[in-house]
């Protein structure tokens, strides 16, 4: 923007507004009609910002505005170099936050002497990219022993409202940002800028704020920014895997809203709607966002996204075209999360190509397996349970029951992220501790436990630990009863000895009476 005010004199081309409807603006030009993607800019020192989507004929085209069209009208000189929406790249992002534009936002000093790039790049070749399958360990249990996750691939949170998709999501920030040696780069898309606000405090609290960029379209903006915020961060992304041969770690929050941005251009824009009032080219712009994030021979995107499920129905067609792009889907639970089982995981409906013998190994394989068959079980015994009870059941659909239980309650994990309303502290887990503690649960080497111990815990020895601290809690809470009232004892004792004495005085008594009787008799 600040290029085009100062270059409106040497700009290539001129037009004129014609129309607006809301956020499609259409526009006049003698000649030189802008190609598409081309950013235009009018209004007050040129502020409003359109990106021209359609050629209308040979003088018009029709564009999204990315910025409020307050003060637009027709007639308004419209100015345009010719060049696409671009954002800054180098060392210097790091650390900062930025808007769709490539502004910063963080209230610090704007970034000079930058290198800027075009948001709409293509995506790498096949030519050029890695076929090795690695797994990416995150520390979060439930994940890495049934859903493991790959390194340069792409894993979707699905859930609907409330189930913790984004506090997941933020703890595998605060688990992976400590430990990787590379870029983390977050992108909210129509989200709550209050999460953006506590995220940006959160990491610069943490200490990992200067291996991170965060970019933001949060759900105030039109939707042409949110439409575009997923490439403009993709493209800073890339620079650190192409040029700088780094990893990177793409954080979106929520790939549903970049879905929901183009649903609602694509109807301001004229288009017929498909099934449920979707664009009919949602498959189209899914994948020239997600095909740009891939594992090269220079390094790896590997990308953790947000999926909202409307009304928590995964046959949803933003739903299943996600799907289809994903190496691990990670389906969060309304009855898990009711029930307390956080992360509230469905780990039935959760899979992950990454499951393999061959990559995995064939202990980790099959435990895994092991440990579906075992959930599956308890599953199908539900029902049983809910009509007919526990008791009815025979002694190996009990044991069973009772291992899938204590592996649930094993599953949770008390998080980083949740630590303030929570009050636990939270727990990494690394692979070997987690794969451990399933096989000695299965193995029943814990029938005894109850299953409280085993919730929220991180190893498996913490389960021991809080046995003891039970057992030894419950001895010294009888000890303290009973030296709490030592006279009680003994009255008690006394007043039973007073009963039976005058028992016996009763009985004598009666006896001598009854002597008495005969005698006269």
């Amino acid at each position: 923007m600040e290029t085009i005010s100062k270059n409106k004199s040497n700009s290539l081309n001129t037009g004129k507004v014609v129309s607006v409807w809301g956020s499609v603006v259409d526009v006049w030009f003698e000649n030189n009609l802008p190609s598409i993607y081309t950013s235009l800019h009018s209004g007050k020192d040129n502020q409003i910002v359109i990106e021209v989507l359609t050629q209308l004929d040979v003088h018009r085209v029709r564009g999204i505005a990315l910025t409020p069209t307050q003060g637009l009208s027709r007639g308004m000189v419209v100015v345009t170099d010719g060049k696409e929406l671009k954002v800054p790249v180098g060392k210097k992002i790091m650390g900062r936050m930025f808007d769709v534009f490539g502004t910063t936002i963080d209230h610090q000093k704007p970034l000079s002497g930058m290198e800027w790039r075009n948001i709409h790049q293509s995506p790498p070749s096949l030519a050029k990219r890695s076929t090795k399958s690695e797994v990416f360990v995150t520390g979060i249990k439930a994940i890495d022993v049934l859903i493991p996750l790959e390194r340069g691939g792409k894993a979707g949170l699905f859930g609907g409202a409330g189930v913790g998709k984004t506090v997941l999501l933020t703890e595998m920030i605060h688990n992976m940002v400590g430990h990787n040696k590379g870029v983390s780069m977050f992108c909210g898309i129509g989200e709550r800028c209050r999460e953006g606000h506590e995220l940006y405090h959160d990491m610069k609290e943490a200490g990992v704020l200067k291996n991170m960029v965060m970019m933001f379209g949060q759900m105030n903006e039109p939707p042409g920014a949110r439409f575009r915020v997923g490439h403009a961060a993709l493209t800073m992304a890339e620079y650190f895997r192409d040029d700088q041969h780094r990893d990177v770690l793409l954080l979106i929050d929520n790939i549903f809203r970049f879905i929901q941005a183009g649903m609602e251009v694509s109807g301001l824009m004229g288009q017929m709607p498909s099934r449920l009032g979707y664009q009919p080219t949602m498959g189209t712009e899914l994948s020239q966002l997600e095909e740009r994030i891939a594992n090269t021979d220079t390094g790896a995107i590997t990308s953790i996204q947000a999926v909202y499920v409307p009304a928590d129905d995964l046959t949803d067609p933003a739903a299943v075209h996600t799907f289809s792009h994903l190496s691990a889907s990670i389906v969060l639970s309304r009855k898990k999360a009711s029930e307390g089982l956080y992360p509230a995981i469905d780990l039935l409906q959760s899979n992950s190509k990454m499951a393999t013998p061959s990559i995995i190994g064939e202990r980790h394989y099959a435990l895994a397996q092991e440990i579906r068959h075992t959930l599956a079980q308890y599953e199908e015994l539900k029902d049983i349970i809910a009509m007919l009870g526990l008791e009815q059941l025979s002694i190996d659909d009990r044991n069973v029951v009772n291992r899938a239980r204590r592996m649930e309650r094993f599953l949770t994990q008390p998080f980083f992220a949740t630590e303030q309303f929570s009050g636990m502290k939270g727990k990494e887990v690394n692979l070997d501790d987690a794969l451990s503690g399933c096989e000695r649960i299965l193995s029943d080497e814990f029938k005894d436990f109850p299953e409280s111990d085993f919730y929220m815990i991180g190893s498996i020895d913490e389960a021991k630990n809080k046995a003891n601290k039970n057992t030894d809690k419950n001895k010294s809470d009888s000890a303290a009863k009973e030296n709490k009232d030592p006279d009680k004892n003994k009255s008690g004792s006394s007043i039973k000895g007073n009963k039976k004495a005058k028992k016996n005085r009763s009985d004598s008594v009666n006896k001598v009476k009854s002597g008495k009787e005969k005698k006269t008799k």
